[in-house]
């Protein structure tokens, strides 16, 4: 079980408040800290690549604030976040930096994974950012969230991340060691050491928040499982309290893993050919067929008309010149620019459009071929 932290090569860490935060005096744990900087070091030495959802704005901008214990009003909350999101960039800055690592902090609302043109702008931003060896830090943007565009908590934001991410391991640190048939300190409760499926009894096994300090618990731990899973991600829920937590699962420490089905990629594009609607068809000649065939990108060079109208981010329809569908995918330009650029070199797109637009209109990630086709 240890093996599938050893063998992602993208994995999505979400750290809870609980644990980055001293609750008394509103600082940062820096030694621990260090010490899963150290192991992040480590899973990357190993040729791993990892994203980071942190909590913890809300718990050191309250105390820097002077709020009082206990839950803040939404204006208190956002207050807390404008502050304590400086303090917490800077604390995971200074620590990556010792490893020689670059953190780049991204705050995200709701509609950044959900809306499928800034969902691909997102993902585009964080591939770009992994390229460089740069460690994203992510958090929801409390200062301007409002309950209809939240997430709510990190474990369902870390979950939709590694899902438009199709990272092949989440895992959520968390106060406990895993999931308990009930309440851990009941009598009779056992340990669950995997899960494959979330059936109603599983859900029923979740509880209440245990810190006080987070807005997570078992419940959206559950929820973030469903999302892992769906997307073909591993999940894996393992205590944080102590020193290299990561070091910790990789020795067999005990934890709870959800294990997917399907790899990322299986999933992303099942997703792809099956849930969404095609609004456009995109004609390419038999050398983008062939291209395509390989489980190469599309790129303009090979598109010979642009049918129907549709904005970046929207699923439409490859078709042959016989008008046979032989791919799917979510288009990287709107139906105007690609009428623009269709049968161009990639290096021409910057000359049409005035503006350093992506080589491919689909990329092999966002496409899927077709029932008949290689």
């Amino acid at each position: 079980m240890t093996s599938r932290l050893a063998k992602a090569r993208r994995i999505v860490v979400k750290v809870g408040s609980a644990l980055l935060v001293e609750q008394k005096s509103g600082t940062v744990k820096d030694a621990w800290l260090h010490s899963l900087v150290e192991d992040l070091a480590k899973l990357r030495k190993g040729g791993a690549e990892v994203i980071l959802v942190s909590s913890g704005a809300i718990a050191l901008g309250r105390h820097k604030l002077g709020f009082p214990k206990g839950k803040l009003e939404l204006p208190q909350s956002q207050a807390a976040a404008a502050v304590g999101q400086i303090a917490l960039a800077q604390a995971w800055t200074e620590a990556l930096r010792v490893k020689e690592m670059i953190a780049a902090q991204i705050l995200v609302t709701l509609n950044d994974t959900e809306e499928r043109r800034r969902h691909l702008n997102a993902r585009a931003t964080l591939t770009t950012l992994l390229s460089q060896k740069a460690v994203p830090v992510i958090n929801e943007n409390d200062t301007v969230a409002t309950s209809e565009i939240r997430y709510g908590d990190n474990d369902r934001l870390a979950a939709r991340v590694a899902s438009m991410m199709s990272a092949d391991c989440l895992v959520l640190l968390s106060d406990i060691d895993g999931l308990y048939s009930a309440p851990p300190d009941q009598k009779g409760a056992k340990f669950i050491p995997e899960v494959t499926e979330i059936t109603p009894d599983i859900e029923a096994m979740a509880g209440k928040p245990i810190s006080g300090v987070g807005s997570g618990g078992m419940i959206t731990k559950i929820e973030a499982g469903k999302i892992a899973l769906g997307a073909g991600c591993h999940m894996v829920i393992a205590s944080g309290h102590e020193m290299h937590p990561l070091q910790r699962i990789l020795k067999g420490e005990r934890v709870t893993w959800f294990v997917a089905g399907a790899s990322p990629l299986q999933s992303r594009k099942r997703w792809i050919a099956g849930s969404l609607q095609p609004v456009g068809r995109l004609v390419v000649d038999e050398g983008a067929r062939a291209a395509l065939q390989k489980g190469k990108s599309l790129l303009p060079a090979g598109v010979k008309d642009i049918i129907g109208l549709f904005s970046k981010g929207d699923t439409v329809s490859i078709v042959a010149g016989d008008g046979l569908e032989i791919a799917r995918g979510l288009v990287a330009y709107d139906s105007g620019d690609a009428q623009k650029i269709k049968g161009l070199k990639s290096a021409d797109i910057s000359k049409v459009l005035g503006l350093a637009g992506r080589d491919e209109i689909i990329h092999r990630d966002d496409l899927v071929m077709m029932a008949g086709e290689k």
